[in-house]
C-alpha cells in the first residue's frame, strides 16, 4: 500500500485519497484502514520508504577531495536525492502542520543535511568560532534543502541544470565568505 501511494504522488496526486491508494494497490478499503490509522500515519510511513530508499541511493562525497569538487559532487548528489522525494515532499508540506510524525521526518531530513555538510566541509569549519561555524552550518543545510529546492524548481521555475547551479553558487559563496 506504502507502493501504491508513492506511484500516486509520483503521477503528481498531492492529496490522494483513501480509496484511490486502495484502488491502486488493489485492495479493499478495509483493508487500507486496517494497516494504516489514517492518511497521517500512511504518509509517515511512505516517508520512512523515501527515507529508506535515499539511503540506498546516498554515496558519501569523499571529504579528501578538493573544496570545488567537494561542492560540485555534494550539490549534484543533493539535486539528485531531492528531486527523488519531491513528489512526497510536495505531498507532505500540505499535511505537515497538522502531523507531529510529519513535522519530525521533516527534521530528521535536515539534520541528515546538516550532518553531511559538517563531515563534508570540517575542514573549512574547522577554524571557525562556534557561532559562525553553527551559522555557516545552518546556512549551507538551508541552502541544500527541499525548501530551498522548491522555491528554485517550484516558484522560478528552473529546470534542474539550473537550480542545481543555483544551489552550487551558493555553497561555493557560502563557504568562501566563511574565510573572510
Amino acid at each position: 500500500m506504502v507502493e501504491a501511494h508513492i506511484e500516486l504522488l509520483r503521477a503528481g496526486m498531492l492529496k490522494p485519497t483513501g480509496a484511490q491508494v486502495a484502488e491502486q494497490a488493489g485492495v479493499s478499503l478495509r483493508a487500507l484502514w486496517v494497516n494504516f490509522n489514517d492518511l497521517d500515519t500512511l504518509m509517515a510511513f511512505t516517508g520512512a520508504e523515501m527515507l529508506r530508499r535515499q539511503d540506498e541511493m546516498f554515496e558519501p562525497v569523499p571529504a579528501h577531495l578538493p573544496l570545488s569538487e567537494r561542492i560540485d559532487g555534494f550539490c549534484r548528489q543533493r539535486a539528485w536525492l531531492l528531486e527523488f522525494i519531491a513528489p512526497y515532499a510536495r505531498a507532505s508540506l500540505l499535511r505537515q502542520q497538522f502531523s507531529e510524525a510529519l513535522k519530525i521526518h521533516r527534521a530528521r531530513c535536515i539534520a541528515r543535511v546538516t550532518d553531511e555538510v559538517k563531515i563534508l566541509f570540517a575542514r573549512e569549519l574547522a577554524n571557525l568560532d562556534r557561532d559562525r561555524r553553527d551559522r555557516l552550518v545552518y546556512a549551507l543545510g538551508a541552502a541544500a534543502t527541499w525548501g530551498s529546492w522548491a522555491v528554485l524548481r517550484d516558484e522560478l521555475q528552473l529546470g534542474v541544470d539550473e537550480a542545481t547551479a543555483v544551489m552550487r553558487q551558493s555553497v561555493a559563496g557560502l563557504l568562501a565568505g566563511a574565510t573572510v
